[in-house]
């Protein structure tokens, strides 16, 4: 409402839209900082959040990275409001029903299950496995990733973790479960690249993909969201600086449907991680390193998903247990074992006497008709 406002907000989102297609000259570039720091004594400007999974999200994201027009590696702060205590308690009791729910081995079958019981649930996720799975044009394989991407966020927001984590999140103890697991979002489509047809093209480098996510104000936000709230501390029980698992695993599923989506690294893994390499990064190599190792060896994302771990971990010594006692147990009935020399005696004199008994208890029922015409007579 304050025009001296407006005409800053006006300048930064004009350098905001030029700076997206090419450097600004060094003069452009200090009008535009100066219009920035001017800006700052509104206040509310700068203080305000936006709410994930509203109608005017990527609006209200346009405008908290324009007033930070320079902060392009601004990643210690989330642009998200902070989640209540109630919506965390729930996720975290979600998360673990979803891991503890059922007793069969294939838990992520059951989630699948469990989806499709649930309208909403199978609804949506009906939506984003066709929008992923539908060829672009009539002449090429490749999908549309936009849409794809979109019907997967559209999932994620309005379905309750009850539903969306025990997708994500089901624990397995074979290959066929993880892999179910790791085609839940549909990678072929989600974040993998195809060269022509079914083709698959070489892992981007991770820094061209933080790039290309840096340029887009939706995808920034969602990551710098993940950094924030997934931030390690080995020093904390949960791994996590937030001390909460449940905020990290929000915002981990917040980054599916962005242009840097996770996801297992393989069927027998529960390692999940970015399908880019660093292989080209040159003088870059560490900081494309830093971006895997967000994911790779953050002991706060890994503690988020510990429970699926944990069990997982229980059904497979449950499994090997019980193939140990199968085993056992043929032995026991097909193996021979040799006795010992005292062994062989008392067996040979026992069977000896078992003989004996089965001999006249075999001649009993003959006894009486051997000895009936010698009693006849004698009672004649």
């Amino acid at each position: 409402q304050e025009h001296s406002c407006m005409v800053l907000f006006r300048l930064l989102e004009y350098c905001t839209a030029e700076e997206a297609v090419s450097p600004l000259s060094s003069d452009a570039r200090l009008e535009c900082l100066e219009g920035q720091n001017s800006l700052q004594q509104y206040r509310p400007l700068q203080v305000c959040k936006c709410q994930r999974g509203s109608r005017r999200e990527e609006h209200c994201l346009r405008v908290y990275w324009t007033v930070r027009f320079a902060a392009y590696d601004e990643y210690d702060v989330s642009p998200y409001e902070e989640l209540e205590v109630n919506l965390v308690r729930n996720i975290e009791m979600s998360h673990m029903a979803s891991i503890m729910a059922g007793g069969g081995t294939n838990q992520c079958l059951k989630a699948a299950q469990d989806c499709g019981l649930y309208e909403k649930c199978g609804s949506l996720r009906s939506e984003y496995v066709v929008a992923c799975t539908k060829r672009a044009t009539s002449s090429e394989n490749n999908c549309n990733r936009q849409k794809c991407h979109k019907a997967l966020r559209r999932f994620l927001e309005r379905v309750p973790e009850e539903y969306s984590f025990a997708l994500l999140f089901c624990p397995c103890s074979d290959t066929l479960c993880g892999e179910r697991r790791r085609k839940t979002i549909v990678p072929s489509c989600s974040y993998e690249e195809n060269v022509r047809g079914e083709e698959r093209a070489g892992k981007p480098n991770c820094l061209s993909l933080q790039s290309y996510c840096s340029k887009d104000e939706l995808c920034r936000s969602r990551f710098a969201d993940f950094q924030h709230n997934c931030q390690p501390s080995p020093q904390s029980a949960s791994g996590c600086v937030k001390e909460s698992r449940a905020i990290c695993l929000k915002a981990y599923a917040g980054l599916i449907g962005t242009i840097m989506t996770p996801n297992y690294v393989s069927n027998s893994s529960t390692e999940v991680s970015q399908w880019c390499t660093c292989d080209g990064s040159g003088n870059e190599l560490h900081s494309c390193q830093r971006i895997l190792r967000m994911f790779t060896s953050n002991i706060c994302l890994r503690e988020s998903t510990s429970g699926a771990r944990l069990q997982e971990r229980q059904q497979k010594e449950e499994k090997e247990e019980e193939e140990e006692e199968e085993e056992e147990e043929e032995g026991n009935s097909e193996g021979f074992v040799i006795p010992t020399f005292s062994d062989k005696d008392s067996n040979m004199e026992s069977n000896s006497r078992g003989s004996q008994r089965g001999a006249s208890s075999g001649a009993v029922p003959l006894l009486p008709l051997l000895l009936l015409p010698t009693l006849l007579l004698d009672w004649n």
